[in-house]
């Protein structure tokens, strides 16, 4: 595996893991300040202080991305399948105006949950097809901005509201079946804190491959759990074999940025450059 004891260069930070403590040029000074050299900004972080003044504040500090979040949520009733699509086509373009190497899709649950107002329903496979139709259909204008999608499937405390696409396998059916070929245009976000826990895991990393591994994200469970969205780990703090998901991915040639993503109110309440110090020394010891 690479060395990461020495520096940080293969870091990078998910926004939301400073969301409280500043806006996005702020954090991106501060990653800048800590020798940190990418990021993988949400679309309301960048919407808040304008997408021509993200794009300056990146390039201003010589700034990477891993990625950008996110697209997706794609369950729909009728009525709203047209704005989910508009939406998504949006989110596209805004990923390659900032140079990102891929656009991270999180699937979204049953409508009611992902669409306030929409007709309510069980039909978890139907949510599910939809999803696969709606990948299907952003594809083609991904292709025209040659901006890779890159499915994150989620834990499965998440399948009402957040994702119906729960494990590596169900991920990888949707690549294999819109993307046959393997054209690099069509993979997955891999998350430890969603994956950690499945039995297929390192069977499916192999059959993924370095055509369909775009991102790489990390932090950790944490025992006990208080909040299932707002109580992630700091690396090390939990029970997640890193150390071992990382070996597999990287057995497979991913060699892109290890991206950290912490959803924490513990780790919102605290200054944002311990948190960026924190997350240097765990990448360097734990990671």
């Amino acid at each position: 595996m690479r060395d990461f004891s020495a520096d940080a260069r293969q870091l990078s930070i998910n926004t939301v893991t400073l969301r409280r403590q500043g806006d996005l040029v702020a954090i991106i000074e501060a990653c800048a300040r800590a020798g940190i050299r990418a990021i993988a900004p949400w679309r309301d972080q960048v919407a808040a202080i304008g997408l021509d003044r993200a794009v300056a504040a990146a390039r201003a500090t010589g700034m990477a991305l891993s990625g950008y979040c996110r697209g997706g949520m794609f369950p729909a009733d009728p009525a709203r399948r047209r704005e989910v699509a508009d939406d998504n086509r949006r989110a596209v373009d805004e990923a390659a105006a900032l140079g990102a190497p891929c656009l991270v899709l999180v699937a979204g649950g049953l409508p009611q949950f992902s669409r306030p107002g929409s007709a309510p329903t069980r039909d978890l496979g139907g949510a599910r097809a939809q999803v696969e139709d709606g990948v299907g259909a952003l594809l083609d204008h991904a292709r025209e901005a040659g901006m890779p999608l890159a499915i994150e499937p989620l834990h499965p405390m998440y399948a009402a509201d957040r994702a119906c696409v729960n494990t590596l396998r169900q991920a990888l059916d949707i690549c294999d079946q819109l993307d046959p070929g393997r054209t690099g245009l069509l993979g997955v976000a891999l998350d430890a804190y969603h994956v950690w826990w499945d039995p297929e895991l390192s069977g499916q990393i192999a059959r993924a491959g370095r055509a369909r591994l775009l991102a790489y994200h990390v932090c950790d469970w944490l025992v006990p759990t208080t909040d299932m969205l707002t109580d992630r780990g700091m690396m090390g703090d939990g029970v997640i074999d890193l150390r071992g998901i990382r070996a597999a991915v990287e057995a497979q040639g991913y060699a892109g940025f290890v991206e950290v993503e912490i959803f924490s109110e513990h780790w919102w309440s605290r200054p944002m450059d311990e948190v960026l110090a924190t997350c240097v020394s765990r990448h360097r010891t734990v990671v």
